[in-house]
């Protein structure tokens, strides 16, 4: 039986990969590589899908956070509110800023940042809030915002994981100060290499941001302040440009997917299928199950491994108990909602070219090998 990867690029490539060698092979005949027309365009397209009036194409999505909190004037001696279960590139942005990460812990059934949490972490010190679009599905800024403005914090969506999601109609990227977008390989809308880019509504926060970006000249060989060399090429760009149209359609698949997993899951007794939050459209970066029980995702992800079944876990450790972060001097315990996520999330596989009967598989596996790990009667009903 044929394997199932938890992603495969390949499949992509096959519907997009003739357009992007003819206009890859055009790029680098035409000698303009670094921020040309094709990034401007990209920077237009994605800010336009954003809902937002600027885009600003960076190296890549660590970048784009950096370069975003430096826009908001975050620096030493600053705390930045966000969360522990993110990939790290949120926590050490913030930290190679000079500023404190300060971290509060996650809704248990959307594995993003609690709103109701983060006021009472709120110091004199206090900064920004980087909340985090986790997995594709939109945090509740309804909530966050409105104790951003009542103390004067920046927001910075790290959006890198939702490109195209929907909070109340409204994109993702668009609902707060600034937004971080990475294009890595993996995500949603992936180059063929490293990249990124900040969208912002703000005229102020972009031109700072296209500033900081190209070592801090608006004149070549003129420095207003120091800067980054953080520019978005060409060759990543023209990529982008040609999957941009795709996208839609492609986040529409992955939502079909994703009720597919939910509906066949159901009944798999030890497992939670992740919800969808109200008044959003997430895009599925992941699909990312709870499986409940000492030891059984790791098991699980063990025996669908040997059948032929790719999954993984985002993220086995969280920041605040990474070593990189052991300044803080955080303690296992500290953050029980996203110390448990860690314990008990897996992903399945999850990306538009994966077919209905290979999703089926997937759940038809999962359900076989909870079941006999958990010797639970077939009949039994979906637990928490």
């Amino acid at each position: 039986m044929d394997k199932i990867a938890v992603l495969d690029l390949q499949r992509q490539y096959k519907q997009v990969g003739a357009e992007i060698e003819k206009r890859t092979l055009e790029v680098l005949r035409s000698g303009h590589y670094i921020l040309g027309k094709n990034v401007s365009a990209l920077e237009e397209g994605v800010a336009k899908l954003s809902g937002c009036a600027h885009g600003i194409g960076v190296a890549n999505g660590t970048d784009a956070l950096i370069l975003a909190l430096r826009a908001c004037n975050v620096g030493p001696g600053d705390e930045v509110i966000t969360t522990s279960f993110t990939f790290a590139a949120t926590a050490e942005a913030i930290a190679l800023c000079g500023a404190k990460p300060v971290f509060v812990d996650i809704d248990p059934k959307t594995f993003n940042i609690d709103p109701d949490l983060i006021a009472q972490a709120i110091t004199a010190k206090t900064k920004a809030i980087i909340p985090v679009h986790l997995y594709g599905q939109p945090a509740d800024m309804d909530k966050i915002m409105p104790i951003a403005h009542k103390h004067n914090l920046k927001v910075v969506e790290d959006n890198a994981q939702a490109i195209g999601a929907l909070y109340k109609g409204r994109p993702t990227g668009s609902l707060g100060d600034v937004a971080c977008i990475s294009f890595y390989p993996t995500k949603n809308l992936g180059a063929c290499g490293d990249a990124g880019m900040l969208v912002t509504v703000s005229a102020d926060i972009a031109d700072r941001l296209k500033l900081l970006r190209g070592h801090g000249m608006r004149v070549r060989y003129y420095h207003e302040e120091v800067g980054y060399n953080s520019r978005l090429d060409e060759l990543q760009a023209v990529a982008l440009l040609i999957k941009l149209p795709y996208l839609e359609g492609w986040n529409a698949q992955r939502r079909e997917l994703a009720s597919i997993y939910t509906e066949e899951l159901s009944h798999c007794p030890g497992v939670v299928a992740p919800p969808v939050a109200p008044h959003t459209t997430p895009v599925w970066h992941q699909y990312t199950i709870r499986v409940l029980g000492k030891g059984m995702r790791d098991r699980l992800q063990t025996e669908l491994a040997a059948q032929g079944i790719g999954s993984m876990c985002y993220y086995p450790v969280p920041l605040h108990l990474q070593a990189a972060f052991s300044y803080l001097g955080h303690r296992a315990g500290d953050l029980p909602a996203t110390e448990s996520a860690a314990d008990q999330v897996l992903s399945l596989p999850m990306y538009p070219e994966l077919t209905a009967g290979e999703v089926k598989r997937v759940c038809a596996a999962t359900t076989a090998i909870i079941r006999t790990a958990s010797a639970v009667p077939a009949g039994a009903g979906q637990a928490g």
